[in-house]
């Protein structure tokens, strides 16, 4: 079972960073949001994988329960990451209809610029 939350938070963290290099605006959107969802799965294996273990302590005395710490940070980490999701779309949204297009090219801002490394 770990070594299937593992393969996932790498699978995850992997398709992130190789969509952050994309030189689109939405691709970089899915790039942060698989990135969020990587941390997400990682916090939450953090806490141990308990199954059918209570996140409270019983008045019995049983030892057996799962740490409730790692779902309130993986709850709270959900709820920032789809209130950014939203920001980084309108932003992008209003870039593309400012622009006519979401691409992003860099050797023509160097060029306006003026630093392509020439003096």
């Amino acid at each position: 079972m770990e070594f299937l939350v593992a393969s996932a938070v790498g699978v995850l963290t992997a398709g992130g960073v190789y969509l952050l290099l994309r030189l689109r605006t939405f691709p970089v959107i899915l790039g942060l949001a698989l990135l969020s969802y990587a941390v997400n799965v990682f916090l939450f294996a953090s806490g141990r994988l308990a199954i059918d273990m209570s996140p409270i302590l019983s008045k019995y005395g049983d030892a057996s329960y799962t740490d409730p710490l790692p779902q309130a940070l993986v709850l709270t980490a959900i709820v920032i990451s789809f209130g950014m999701t939203a920001v980084l779309v309108m932003i992008a949204l209003g870039a593309f209809l400012e622009a006519d297009s979401d691409t992003i090219d860099i050797a023509d801002a160097d060029a306006a610029s003026g630093k392509d490394g020439e003096s």
